[in-house]
């Protein structure tokens, strides 16, 4: 009987120590399934939601998750589009000399401008100048304008015209061709927003004119222009395309007035085009 507890006695214990006590396994077992089920839903979410940016407070703990839209968006050499754009337009009238030196006589007529609401639309073309991370792009936006301009004019002497009111207004509508060129510098991307700016040049031609009243309104613009274009968006990625508004202002670097031997004209020194446009711009 004693022989069986020879290895107690002999305190030979070392073929036992390389396997682990058969009571470990009560606290191993549920401690992997416990890690187990710790780590499997965070992979699993990982892999849900790859691309995506975390959200976390102060603290450094994660809030949530934001899901990356159109993720390859930037790899794209060329992005088409389209785009519709109310506007606040007016005409800069800057008076003549003539006009100065005719004052309190009949022949003295002055002009003055009213922002009238107008409506574009058009294509945009947006094309990368170089590898996907730069920020430039040169954009071409060809579109339609349809124009309203309305002028008053105000007598500084008695009025040219027969039995007229004091006040004379002219309106002008016109379909107007827009072939703006542009620079874009847009942001780094920040979740599904980027901010970015935009400048270049408009030149336009006139393709359709109207007038109101033919017999009282003289007063003319020649149908082509150049104007300065510049502004800044907000470009918002959503899961099937991009939505971007942009406010852009536009100011004329060339005079438009059509010059005439008539009392209109010749009070008038120039007239450059103003618009403040709001682009809605899908790509």
């Amino acid at each position: 009987m004693a022989t069986s507890h020879l290895r107690y006695q002999l305190h030979i214990h070392g073929p036992q120590l390389s396997h682990p006590p058969r009571g470990c396994w009560g606290w191993l077992v549920p401690l992997l399934l416990l890690a187990a089920s710790a780590v499997l839903p965070n992979l699993a979410q990982a892999q849900r939601f790859k691309g995506g940016e975390l959200q976390k407070n102060r603290k450094g703990k994660i809030t949530g998750i934001t899901v990356q839209n159109l993720p390859a968006y930037n790899d794209r050499f060329f992005r088409p589009g389209f785009y519709i754009a109310p506007q606040l337009t007016r005409l800069f009238v800057e008076q003549s000399a003539s006009y100065y030196q005719a004052l309190g006589t009949p022949r003295a007529v002055s002009l003055n401008s009213i922002s009238s609401l107008s409506f574009a639309a058009g294509f945009v073309g947006d094309i990368r100048l170089g590898p996907p991370a730069t920020h430039w792009h040169l954009r071409f936006a060809p579109g339609v304008s349809f124009l309203t301009r309305r002028v008053e004019f105000s007598p500084r002497g008695e009025f040219p015209l027969p039995n007229a009111d004091s006040i004379k207004t002219q309106e002008i509508t016109s379909t107007q061709l827009d072939l703006p060129l542009l620079f874009k510098y847009q942001s780094n991307r920040r979740g599904n927003i980027r901010l970015y700016m935009v400048g270049g040049i408009k030149p336009s031609t006139t393709i359709g004119t109207s007038r109101n009243n033919p017999e009282i309104n003289m007063l003319r613009a020649v149908g082509n222009d150049l104007t300065l274009e510049y502004g800044v968006g907000l470009d918002l990625f959503y899961p099937l395309f991009k939505f971007a508004p942009e406010l852009r202002f536009s100011h004329g670097l060339t005079n438009i007035l059509e010059l005439r031997n008539d009392i209109f004209s010749r009070s008038v020194q120039s007239l450059r085009s103003n618009t403040v446009t709001l682009y809605i711009t899908f790509e």
